[in-house]
């Protein structure tokens, strides 16, 4: 039997993620609700063969699946036309197709604060990005989705993904140069 108190301390890190990848705070704390209330239901199913933050997460992301759902449903996806233009992202690369600047190499991981301020920069980076791009590059780099499932879920094209996923990656990329300097000089 896990004690609730342990579950419920794992409430802010998942309202980070569900905000990650929903981007609506009511949309992701209700999500974070349904998987708090699946875990304390189903706690027979914790093995322990996992970390509870683990389990809990896989629960969110079933959860958060089902909310994309219900939106697409809705279709409540911003248009194309509010995209970033390619064009944008031609000056960080050669005529080679190799960075112009070299990606500022990062030290890694050691503790949990820079792994808090990963996440915190991350999210301030996602919120810039237009709603779709960041769905989907979220849906698929943070949550592990397949680009057809993707495509299935926001009846996109799998080419219209790939541009997502592009532009997704080039607006993060140039978005943690800045915000993450930043974060060093904290």
């Amino acid at each position: 039997m896990i004690d609730a108190q342990l579950i419920e301390q794992e409430r802010p890190y998942l309202l980070r993620y569900a905000l990650a990848q929903l981007r609506e705070r009511d949309a992701a704390e209700e999500a974070v609700q349904e998987t708090l209330l699946a875990a304390l239901e189903s706690q027979a199913s914790f093995s322990g063969k996992s970390t509870l933050r683990t389990w809990l997460t896989s629960i969110l992301r079933f959860k958060l699946i089902d909310a994309m759902r219900r939106k697409g449903k809705e279709k409540l996806f911003e248009s194309l036309e509010d995209e970033a233009d390619d064009s944008d992202f031609d000056g960080l690369f050669a005529q080679d197709g190799h960075w112009r600047e070299p990606v500022k190499a990062w030290s890694g991981p050691e503790n949990e604060l820079i792994s808090r301020q990963f996440w915190q920069v991350f999210e301030e980076c996602s919120q810039v990005m237009p709603r779709r791009t960041a769905m989907v590059f979220v849906m698929r780099e943070v949550m592990g989705m397949e680009i057809a499932d993707i495509c299935n879920n926001l009846d996109i094209s799998a080419t219209n993904c790939s541009v997502l996923l592009y532009r997704a990656r080039m607006s993060l990329r140039e978005c943690f140069s800045i915000r993450w300097s930043r974060e060093d000089e904290r």
